[in-house]
């Protein structure tokens, strides 16, 4: 058959006759690798076709509607996470910067499901059996005789090694270094990373195996390849955490087995990752005392409340364009509460940087540090402190009212138990006749100015 040349961009997988610089879909520059495309050799098609179903349509009323037998690995983040295990025939896709801990957390599941008798496949691309073991040591994790580890990256012989062991779970570490032969292309490439992430998946759905898939990420914080990648697998986890810092958050942006809203929280150690049961009082352990800026918020991620703090700083700007800078949170958005302050409040930072910052590398997306925020940049601003043992949530509109939040009876229980003694929340949010507290003030407000006059 006859070769064709095109050049394909390795962030989306479009495809152009001719090099341009900057992608048409994507808008990246310099993405566009010349491949070879079109032909998919003889060992390709012979893996696709054993792998085949010929199953028949059948009544959706008739099928059994019973939840199957998850696998438990022990790691209660990690469980959390995935929904309450690892579901049998599920593919799920991994990825994270370089060195924060994918590989770690991957042997330790592998460690885990071995050590209660479920057969493991570890197939490492990057490392050689011997590097893998020395980091098994380094975890101090037993796995039993259940796992086995092979360093492979060629697609034919790791669909061997599966029909040999027949195991119940597989994990490629990474997906980028393995190729299958017959495409011209180079491993790591769009149709590499497509194809073998294809036939992994057909293989794993057929066999009823648990397939993961580690995946690097682009220089974006995206992940590499065409993002054809999430969509044919059935979770997607990021795994996240500053460079410098010892703690690492699993987070879930697709799941068709539970909730895409739940995090994991562990804590890199010297014998691999710990998990972090109460990530509250981890979040707000090195919280300074009489400090302007600081202001703690109650918030939910899935249905795990926690608290984290929220420090704003505005100082005089030096340049002709002021700065709003943020750290954990959308900088758009803080640019919109600012322009609150100063529209509906009062106050003067037409001339002023303001820099906002979640403390341990928390990324908040929950519309109830809205109110938090506008008091934290309020704060700093006047040079005024907010009461240590004060909590405040809520979200901001346009016109500076404050609105109701979701799950405000967690964050309040939260809050009372970590010893905070006053909350400040939407007055729409006191109409639930569940809210019971004991040592927590509850004080309510509807507007943005009502709140500043509180503290």
């Amino acid at each position: 058959m006859k070769t064709k040349t095109l050049f394909v961009c390795q962030t989306c997988g479009a495809q152009s006759p001719r090099w341009v610089g900057r992608c048409q879909e994507c808008d990246n520059w310099n993405t566009y690798v010349e491949e070879n495309v079109g032909v998919v050799s003889s060992a390709a098609s012979s893996l696709r076709s054993p792998i085949r179903t010929n199953v028949d349509p059948v009544l959706l009323s008739t099928v059994s509607a019973d939840e199957e037998n998850r696998l438990v690995t022990r790691v209660l983040e990690f469980d959390r996470v995935m929904g309450g295990g690892i579901v049998p025939g599920s593919v799920t896709l991994i990825g994270g910067d370089p060195g924060i801990g994918k590989s770690t957390l991957s042997l330790q599941i592998s460690c885990s499901l071995a050590k209660d008798g479920a057969r493991v496949l570890y197939i490492s691309g990057e490392e050689s059996i011997k590097q893998t073991k020395m980091r098994a040591d380094r975890i101090t994790q037993k796995a039993g005789d259940a796992l086995y580890i092979v360093n492979q990256i060629d697609v034919n012989m790791i669909i061997d090694h599966i029909n040999e062991l027949n195991p119940g779970v597989v994990i490629i570490d990474s997906i980028q270094v393995v190729n299958l032969p017959g495409l011209a292309s180079s491993p790591g490439s769009v149709s590499q990373v497509r194809e073998s992430a294809s036939i992994l998946t057909q293989v794993a759905k057929a066999r009823g195996i648990a397939l993961f898939l580690i995946g690097h990420v682009t220089k974006e914080g995206t992940l590499a390849g065409p993002r054809v990648l999430e969509h044919i697998v059935d979770t997607v986890l990021y795994f996240e955490g500053e460079r410098y810092s010892t703690y690492r958050i699993l987070r879930t942006m697709k799941n068709r087995f539970g909730s895409t809203n739940e995090i994991g929280v562990f804590e890199m150690t010297a014998v691999g990752l710990s998990e972090v049961t109460n990530p509250s009082e981890m979040f707000l352990s090195e919280r300074p005392k009489n400090a302007s800026g600081s202001v703690v918020v109650p918030v939910m991620e899935g249905t795990r409340p926690f608290l984290v703090e929220i420090q704003g700083l505005v100082s005089r700007s030096a340049f002709g364009m002021v700065r709003h800078k943020a750290q954990g949170f959308d900088a758009n958005r803080l640019a919109l509460l600012v322009a609150v302050l100063e529209k509906r409040v009062g106050l003067n930072l037409q001339d002023k940087d303001v820099f906002l910052n979640v403390v341990g590398g928390v990324r908040v997306m929950d519309p109830a540090a809205d109110l938090p925020v506008v008091v934290a940049v309020a704060s700093a601003l006047l040079d005024k402190t907010v009461p240590f043992d004060t909590v405040i949530f809520g979200e901001v509109g346009l016109s500076s009212e404050v609105r109701s939040v979701s799950q405000v009876i967690a964050r309040i229980n939260e809050a009372e138990r970590l010893g905070f003694k006053r909350c400040i929340l939407p007055k729409n949010n006191l109409k639930s006749k569940d809210i019971k507290t004991k040592t927590l003030e509850l004080v309510a407000v509807t507007t943005v100015r009502e709140a500043l006059d509180v503290l």
